[in-house]
């Protein structure tokens, strides 16, 4: 490392060429935000300096803008349902040089072992990727999931390499009630002088100041203005979310302004293949805040600068002497396209393509995830009155509804109603055999027949299903137990399209452009039958997660979250 230092210093001063000089560029100064000329000098993967110098190699940029590498500063790799090599390799392309991942879904379904696999598959790939360790493993005790990870087993893996500190803490009733367990979670992070990432939405008064007393740092769940503000103010770190599910940014980009931008910056939580490939990550939430009005210079510094400080990654995030040399050059401040990608001083991706590809590693053996048998599951409902709860969905939002409707009741049992678009949904356990499962109805899906199902669903990832009729969700719920894990669409009994996901029943080895072929089969299917949301996979793998507001359907029944238990399907 001396020798590498010296080199650097060398370097620095002009006394030794640069392995690769960036000539005539317009530099993004994130620190003070402002732009000048200049070369940059790269040696051993590092910024040695700006100005003029000379080296071995050196690339004419002919006045194109040289900004520092994007940084998602909350994303979790396995909604892209690709390898962490896919991922990789289609986020790169777009100006991404880090992340900072939460592999808590994985997590959900094979506990350590799920995240050992996440940590082993980030070695070696073209841009750099950190995790924060899963807190919340199961998310609640309202629901199955396949794995526990303990606060005793969090203490080693906060000492792992690649990792940053403790992801978000969703349970935040157990944070603000001091329950013993969360807290030594916490403890163990704050013992090691890492940061926390938050998850509270709707959180406020003093029970926000509850939860942020415990050192937790950020969060990704606020859906308003207001709301932010209130978690500003309190000292929070708040993370701008535009991901396929849940699209906050222009109800929070006028609260950016002199004042607030240090303290913001942008993440896409969960992001699918189609939005990856057709409308980029992090750079695509640039030019759409830029298009709103945000100051190009503001909306860079917080794609780059403002997360690198949040999370402590000293080397990263700006274009300056020491800093990795991780750098996205364009040609349009005002639509950033990115054209060229440096990771660590290295080329890795031109005009929208990785320049080599990126090797997968061998799938390693994994504990077999699917359980069930899918002639055992009863989708059925005997009427016990005449109204039922009602799942609301909202639209591009993760946070739903929770009304009432009068039941369709046909033989003594509740059924869907297509015309009220009173669809039946479904959670069935997946990891013990047993096959528990929760039924409610759901009100925004738009199906006029058929069904689908999906193994991804937050954060237990049992097996969710909706449909006009049991029939076709057993039919779906089936083909995702034949798979192993996936994605299905089925009507008439029979199954229209499918997507294997053998990876946790959560991801695929295939590469990204294969897996989005797929998706949109799957897509144009649900269309078809009715499906009215744009993506109707990610919102339906949604409405399992018990910690988004207002009411949720698990395994063992409907949620409401807001009370944080469980209540009746009737009323």
């Amino acid at each position: 490392m001396t020798g590498q230092l010296r080199r650097l210093i060398q370097t620095a001063r002009g006394d030794r060429p640069a392995d690769l000089i960036l000539a005539g560029g317009r530099i993004i100064d994130v620190f003070t935000r402002r732009i000048f000329e200049g070369d940059v000098a790269i040696a051993g993967g590092v910024i040695a300096g700006i100005g003029r110098y000379q080296g071995k190699e050196r690339i004419e940029l002919k006045g194109r803008f040289v900004a520092p590498g994007f940084i998602d500063a909350h994303v979790h790799i396995e909604s892209a349902m690709v390898s962490v090599s896919g991922f990789a390799q289609a986020v790169a392309p777009c100006g991404t040089t880090q992340v900072v991942a939460d592999p808590h879904e994985i997590a959900n379904v094979l506990g350590v072992a799920g995240i050992d696999y996440m940590l082993a598959a980030a070695e070696d790939q073209p841009i750099r990727i950190d995790y924060m360790v899963p807190s919340c493993v199961p998310a609640t005790g309202l629901e199955t999931a396949g794995a526990a990870v303990s606060a005793a087993d969090l203490a080693p893996l906060l000492d792992r390499r690649g990792v940053l500190g403790l992801g978000e803490m969703m349970n935040f009733p157990g944070v603000v009630a001091a329950d013993p367990e969360v807290l030594d979670k916490i403890d163990r992070c704050r013992a090691r002088g890492k940061p926390m990432d938050g998850h509270a939405p709707g959180l406020s008064g003093r029970a926000l100041q509850a939860y942020l007393s415990a050192g937790i740092g950020t969060d990704h769940e606020c859906t308003g203005a207001k709301e932010a503000a209130e978690k500003l103010r309190f000292g929070m770190y708040v993370l701008v979310r535009e991901g396929t599910g849940a699209k906050n940014l222009e109800a929070l980009l006028p609260l950016v302004d002199e004042r607030t931008c240090r303290r913001m910056m942008w993440c896409t939580d969960d992001r699918h293949p189609h939005d990856l490939m057709d409308d980029g990550h992090i750079d695509a939430l640039v030019r759409k805040a830029v298009s709103l009005g945000l100051d190009p210079l503001t909306a860079l510094q917080m794609a780059t600068l403002n997360p690198a400080e949040a999370f402590g990654l000293k080397t990263a995030g700006a274009v300056a002497p020491g800093r990795r040399a991780d750098l996205a050059v364009f040609s349009d401040l005002e639509a950033p396209r990115i054209e060229l990608v440096f990771c660590r001083g290295k080329l890795v991706a031109e005009n929208g393509r990785m320049r080599e590809e990126v090797q997968t590693p061998p799938l390693p053996e994994l504990p077999r995830v699917m359980n069930l048998d899918p002639q055992g599951v009863k989708f059925s409902v005997p009427a016990a009155g005449d109204a039922v709860r009602v799942i609301e969905l909202v639209p591009g939002q993760v946070m739903t509804g929770n009304q009432t409707a009068k039941a369709r009741i046909v033989n003594g049992r509740a059924e869907a109603d297509v015309k009220r678009d009173l669809l039946k949904l479904a959670v069935v356990e997946r990891y013990s055999g047993k096959g528990g499962t929760g039924i409610g109805f759901v009100r925004g899906f738009g199906l006029k027949k058929g069904a689908l199902a999906s193994s991804v669903a937050h954060d237990s990832h049992n097996i969710i299903a909706v449909g006009a009729g049991d029939a076709d969700m057993k039919a779906a719920v089936a083909e995702i137990a034949r798979l192993g894990g996936g994605l299905a669409v089925a009507a008439d009994g029979a199954v229209k399209a499918s997507l294997a996901l053998p990876i946790a029943g959560l991801m695929s080895p295939e590469p990204m452009p294969a897996v989005r072929r797929r998706l949109d089969e799957l897509t144009a299917a649900a269309r078809a039958l009715g499906a009215v949301p744009s993506d109707p996979f990610m919102v339906l793998s949604f409405l399992a997660l018990p910690v988004i507001p207002e009411l949720k359907l698990t395994d063992r029944g409907l949620v409401d979250v807001a009370a944080f238990c469980p209540v009746p399907l009737f009323l």
